[in-house]
């Protein structure tokens, strides 16, 4: 799991939220848009800058590490 491939998180970019690497998405605006019920193509198509991959990426990432004991190293992985 390498969440470094697809989201960065900077002071300077949207107050230090995690975002898609390469853009001022945030990683939180696509869970938004999951939990309304707004399809994966859908959110895409909204964000343009944000490709498949990185999506894909976050939420398989995401589902291991709540799956995991890693948990408690979140933020060590995310930083």
């Amino acid at each position: 799991m390498n969440l470094h491939e697809y989201i960065t998180v900077s002071p300077d970019i949207q107050f230090g939220r995690p975002v898609f690497k390469g853009t001022r998405v945030t990683v939180d605006t696509l869970f938004f848009h999951l939990e309304q019920g707004i399809s994966l193509d859908d959110f895409l198509q909204d964000f343009p800058g944000v490709s498949r991959d990185q999506v894909e990426g976050v939420l398989e990432s995401t589902a291991r590490l709540f799956q995991s004991s890693n948990i408690g190293k979140l933020d060590e992985i995310i930083a």
